[in-house]
Parts: C-alpha cells; sequence; structure tokens
C-alpha cells in the first residue's frame, strides 16, 4: 500500500490519540475520503476527516480540540444534527452527528454496521469496511462518490 500524507497521518494518530485518553469506546467512526485513504485508496484527496459520532463523544472531541460548530450552507444533499470542524490539526476534522443523505426516497439516516480498525502508528482508527464503504459512496450518489465506490469495490478487507 502506498504510504499516506504525512498530515493526514498527523491528523489521525492525534485523533486516535485523543479518543483514546477520552477513554472513547465504539460510538465513533472515520468515513469518506480518510477511511478510504485508510482502506487502501491512497491517491484519492482528503481534504478533512470525516467523523461521524454520538453527541456525547461528539462534544467530548470538539472540547478536546478546541473545535467550533459550523452552521452549514445549503443542505440540499447532506444534513446533520450537528456538525463540529477541528482547524487545530494538519488536516482539518468535521465530527458530526446524526447525519443524513437525501436520496430519492427522501432524508436517510447515515449509518455504519461494521467497523474494521485501521491501524496508524501505534494506534487504530475505526473504518467501516470497504464494501460498506462502498454502498454508502453510491447512496452519496455524487460523480466523486460513484468514481470512489467502483475503486473501492476491488478493495478487499
Amino acid at each position: 500500500m502506498t504510504a499516506l500524507p504525512r498530515p493526514l497521518i498527523q491528523s489521525l494518530e492525534m485523533l486516535a490519540a485523543t479518543a483514546e485518553a477520552l477513554e472513547l469506546r465504539n460510538d465513533w467512526i472515520v468515513f469518506g475520503g480518510a477511511a478510504m485513504a485508510l482502506s487502501g485508496l491512497p491517491d484519492w484527496p482528503v481534504p478533512d476527516i470525516d467523523v461521524l459520532a454520538s453527541e456525547e463523544t461528539a462534544n467530548d472531541l470538539i472540547d478536546a480540540f478546541g473545535g467550533r460548530i459550523v452552521t452549514p450552507t445549503g443542505q440540499d444533499r447532506f444534513r446533520s444534527h450537528l456538525l463540529a470542524r477541528i482547524d487545530g490539526t494538519p488536516v482539518p476534522i468535521e465530527i458530526m452527528v446524526g447525519l443524513e443523505v437525501r436520496t430519492d426516497e427522501g432524508w436517510t439516516p447515515v449509518a455504519f454496521r461494521t467497523r474494521v480498525d485501521r491501524p496508524v502508528l501505534d494506534r487504530h482508527i475505526p473504518t467501516p469496511r470497504t464494501s460498506e464503504q462502498a454502498q454508502m459512496a453510491r447512496r452519496f450518489g455524487r460523480p466523486k462518490d460513484l468514481q470512489r465506490a467502483e475503486a473501492l469495490d476491488k478493495l478487499i478487507d
């Protein structure tokens, strides 16, 4: 596997170390581009690290990193109960609670049923299995998501 960019590794390690220090359990998961990179697609750009978490865990992470609540602009495709951004890491971290995506069936919750702990230095980052990441990318439905789904289909956990 190709090495991940150093800023991404640093940010993921900071996230994992903070989660460990806060004794967070299984109520947070990294998805999107960062999860795809950790799963074996390192050539895709990762402008931020997407984290889906419970409200309690989200608040703990926001407090620990000094993050800020963001009011999203234009909720035509995605919306969440809470969206926060952490800019004090080399790659920013976005934390979401209650994320939903609009599909032909209306607004549907984004939730992951699978979990694989991916190694980052001496720690681990929870991500969905590649097959579930591909399934969710198709559900997101944007052109970049569909391309990612095709690439994820070629990977095996």
